[in-house]
């Protein structure tokens, strides 16, 4: 499958913001843990939406890579 100009520079656009969004939580994931009494239930549904985002993530990378003939 061949992607248009089109496809590939609107995959990097959505792959960008996945990226930014994955980097944020992470960022709140850590501050929530390091600041007492934690939320157990909100650091869980972020780490959960989190992997969400990183499997996207994933799948929009392999999106961009040609297959290579073996």
């Amino acid at each position: 499958m061949t992607l248009s100009d089109e496809e590939i520079a609107e995959i990097r656009g959505q792959l960008y913001e996945l990226q930014v969004e994955h980097r944020d939580l992470d960022l709140v994931i850590e501050h929530l843990t390091a600041n007492p009494p934690p939320d157990q239930l909100l650091i869980r549904r972020l780490k959960k939406r989190k992997l969400q985002l990183k499997d996207r993530i994933t799948l929009l990378e392999r999106l961009l890579v040609p297959d290579i003939p073996a």
